[in-house]
């Protein structure tokens, strides 16, 4: 059970709490850089609590400001992008992407005013095809950007992919390490006899109460869900958490996988995920299929979404949500055809965030040992922002992101009997070299 204070401390985002100041140290991935066309209209965007535009100038750069500029505080949104610049259509004013003031057309007198009054810009940075922001004070040294493999790969729109949560980043985090509702939420219905049984899926979903390892690492902590394999083998599953909102997650075998979850706050009860996945885009992603080659029912990720708007929340918000009960299917459910009744692993746990309501009383769970990723990775969240609210340490991530560059999710089969993390870090080695080691809780 964790305590209301506690809670308090995780899930509140806005600029002044601890989490919030603690995840403005970090760069944010903000929106696809393709939102951004040089030149056009500006796109609103919430990034924790705070209201702001992005726009991409004349010359390619991307500003990201407060919406208000600072002479009035008119909202910069119906602005002209123009000529390297975005211009208040109230008074005139122009800024650069940095926010320099460029002209100030309405006053006569420049010099009896403060010249070039700067609007209230963050540092931008582009990676992988995503537009990132560092909201941190320290504007003048941002940390280097997020070495996470997945996140690091050509940019490519069908790399990533975002979806619109209405829920707090935390529960809605927690869903992506909680491994063990798998075999029942996304494949509940699963014919086990159907299975290969030498494909990894089958242990999945034929041992439900997989035994669970943990690890704080350097970079934040990790699990291995572990079953009985075949005769003389165990299968282990791994996923990371990576400060201060990464989750590199399992799709494929370990030395292969290449995916990740940024669960990036848009306020204290909404969120913005930013699912990368390099086998997509490659079209190789894994489907969970019986042995005639037949694909498991209900798996795949359709997602069907509404018109964007302009407003603050108007961006990739999928059709189906909690005002229409996610058009679920109870015949479907009734048949036996899907566990949920609801098609599509990201809309199943969308279903299950956003039904905890916005923000989870986390006083009223009862946790058990398969909640022992979610347990660890709260500790690890905790002691981060109270060590940084207290003494102004921050993650060693942070300004070491390498740490994280050989932190990979996924599926492996290895002699029954060899530790977990003793299998991991051999795998690893063998693909990337040596790396920290890290201790099991």
């Amino acid at each position: 059970m964790m305590s209301a204070g506690d809670n308090e401390l995780l899930v509140r985002v806005g600029r002044g709490t601890p989490m919030g100041q603690l995840m403005r140290q970090f760069w944010i991935p903000a929106c696809r850089s393709s939102e951004l066309v040089a030149d056009r209209a500006p796109i609103r965007l919430m990034l924790l609590g705070e209201k702001l535009i992005a726009f991409r100038d004349t010359a390619g750069r991307v500003g990201i400001f407060d919406h208000r500029c600072p002479h009035r505080c008119a909202s910069l949104f119906f602005g002209r992008n123009e000529q390297h610049g975005i211009r208040c259509v109230y008074h005139g004013w122009k800024f650069d992407v940095d926010g320099k003031c460029l002209d100030q057309p309405n006053l006569p007198d420049k010099s009896k005013y403060p010249a070039g009054t700067p609007a209230l810009a963050y540092r931008t940075a582009e990676q992988g095809g995503l537009v990132y922001v560092y909201m941190g004070e320290s504007q003048a040294a941002p940390p280097p950007l997020p070495q996470i493999e997945a996140a690091m790969g050509e940019p490519n729109d069908r790399n990533n992919a975002l979806f619109h949560r209405e829920c707090n980043w935390l529960q809605a985090l927690e869903g992506d390490i909680d491994t063990s509702h798998l075999a029942f939420l996304h494949a509940g219905c699963v014919d086990v006899e159907r299975m290969d049984p030498n494909d990894t899926h089958t242990y999945l979903v034929k041992n439900k109460s997989p035994d669970i390892g943990v690890s704080k690492t350097p970079y934040g902590t990790m699990y291995a869900a572990s079953r009985a394999a075949m005769e003389g083998f165990d299968h282990h599953r791994f996923a990371h958490f990576i400060f201060p909102f990464w989750v590199v997650y399992p799709s494929d075998r370990v030395e292969r996988n290449m995916s990740a979850n940024a669960w990036v706050p848009i306020d204290d009860e909404n969120t913005m995920i930013f699912n990368l996945d390099t086998q997509r885009a490659s079209g190789k992603q894994k489907q969970m299929s019986y042995a005639d080659g037949t694909p498991v029912a209900g798996l795949a990720r359709p997602m069907e979404y509404l018109p964007q708007t302009n407003d603050w929340m108007g961006r990739w918000r999928p059709v189906r949500s909690l005002t229409n009960d996610y058009l679920i299917d109870r015949d479907q459910q009734q048949r036996g055809e899907s566990y949920t009744g609801v098609p599509g692993i990201p809309m199943q746990d969308q279903m299950i965030q956003e039904s905890m309501g916005r923000i989870i009383d986390r006083s009223l769970e009862h946790l058990g040992i398969s909640d022992r990723m979610v347990m660890i990775t709260r500790r690890a969240l905790l002691e981060a922002v109270k060590e940084y609210k207290d003494k102004g340490v921050l993650p060693q991530v942070l300004n070491e992101p390498s740490l994280a560059k050989q932190a990979t999710g996924g599926d492996m089969l290895v002699a029954k009997g060899v530790d977990w993390l003793e299998a991991y870090e051999k795998v690893m080695t063998e693909k990337y070299g040596p790396k920290p080691q890290v201790a099991a809780e």
